[in-house]
């Protein structure tokens, strides 16, 4: 009999729970990526900038609306396929995917959920053709896990407009948003609400973060509000509070599982591909029983980390999934990535430490990954509360 070749890392199918017109638009939105974006990736993550001409390379897959279809193209997707989307994107730049999730998922997601039909149809269809791109500003500089209660961003109100003070930092997208959420804290009422901040916006200043060792083609920004007035108008309608945050906050969580997921698999296709090409001592270095046990545990953690990003997305397609379930879904697969991204790094050998091989690059932006939408040690005391019943923060 033929000697049998699994080389797929989807290696128990999970993209056959995907319907049959969801699994030819990935294949497509796969080969466009592969063709028009994947060389645009190793140049910008070396030069620390983001490629502009890729916006109008996103916006032609009309993607950017899928999780809104009544602003975007208009058509109902499955409950994976937003993942399986996260994934592909991932497979062929993590920046991209942060970039991408940043604009439709934080951004317009909070729009979507915060805002009133008024607002939803004056900024969402621009997002989601790409003609105006959103950022999400919620971290602070002395705020990032404990950004609910320490929030010191503040709003008051002044007449028919809101006067906003303070600072954000870490902002995907923040130096070139056209429209940024900005999260503050109302000094009437101290509550957290929501206001749409328009690039320009006077009192409104941006400055690139230098110096990052992972995903080096975002953007992220430093946020300064020093006065800035926002109308009304501009305030999301149905934000009463850092509860609605949580909400947006506990769907993206769920999409880093994906992320997480994105970078494992390419890891491992990296990394056996490597293995079955280079030859050492006469032979692939796939024939040694050490790389073997390496590709072996590799793509058992891409298999769990499916698991738990699918079941999860079905939960919250359902409406059912929980902030502790999310919580659970990001601690664990992003710690598993980073075993993935290691493993893979060290099969490589010196060859894994330049650009050119492409897993020096996983290897940095997984550490990106592994701490934003709440750490690892954030996000198992959430889970721990949950399943002792006995809270163990600070």
């Amino acid at each position: 009999m033929p000697r049998h070749i699994d080389t797929d890392p989807d290696f128990f199918g999970f993209q056959e729970l995907l319907a049959p017109a969801e699994r030819a638009e990935l294949a497509a939105v796969r080969d466009y990526l592969e063709r028009e974006v994947k060389p645009l990736v190793n140049p910008a993550w070396e030069s620390s900038r983001f490629p502009m001409e890729a916006i109008g390379k996103f916006a032609e897959l009309r993607l950017a609306g899928y999780a809104f279809p009544e602003f975007g193209d208009g058509r109902e997707r499955g409950p994976l396929f937003s993942g399986f989307l996260t994934l592909e994107l991932t497979r062929v730049d993590p920046s991209f995917t942060v970039f991408s999730g940043v604009h439709t998922g934080l951004a317009m997601g909070s729009i979507h959920g915060g805002g009133d039909e008024e607002q939803r149809r004056r900024w969402l269809p621009d997002m989601a053709a790409m003609r105006r791109i959103g950022a999400f500003a919620l971290t602070e500089p002395e705020g990032g896990s404990d950004v609910s209660g320490g929030m010191r961003t503040t709003a008051r109100r002044e007449g028919g407009a809101w006067v906003l003070d303070g600072a954000k930092r870490w902002i995907g997208n923040g130096t070139f948003a056209d429209l940024i959420v900005v999260w503050a804290r109302d000094v009437a009422d101290g509550q957290v609400k929501g206001f749409v901040v328009e690039r320009g916006t006077p009192g409104l200043s941006t400055a690139k973060i230098e110096g990052k060792i992972a995903l080096r083609t975002v953007q992220n920004a430093d946020i300064v509000l020093d006065g800035v007035r926002v109308p009304e108008s501009d305030r999301l309608q149905r934000v009463n509070g850092f509860r609605d945050v949580a909400k947006v906050l506990a769907k993206t969580r769920g999409g880093v599982a994906w992320q997480a997921l994105g970078i494992a698999m390419r890891a491992y296709e990296l990394a056996r591909e490597y293995a079955v090409t280079r030859r050492q001592f006469g032979k692939p270095i796939a024939s040694y029983q050490m790389v073997q046990d390496l590709l072996v545990k590799m793509v058992g953690n891409v298999t769990a980390m499916f698991g738990m990003a699918v079941r999860l997305n079905q939960l919250v397609a359902a409406g059912r999934a929980t902030a502790q379930q999310a919580a659970l879904a990001k601690a664990v697969t992003t710690t598993r990535m980073r075993e993935v991204v290691a493993w893979a790094r060290e099969l490589f050998g010196g060859n894994g430490i330049v650009l050119e091989h492409e897993i020096a690059k996983l290897f940095a932006d997984a550490e990106g990954v592994y701490s934003f939408e709440g750490s690892r040690e954030m996000n198992t005391l959430i889970v721990g509360k949950s399943i002792t019943g006995i809270s163990a923060f600070a």
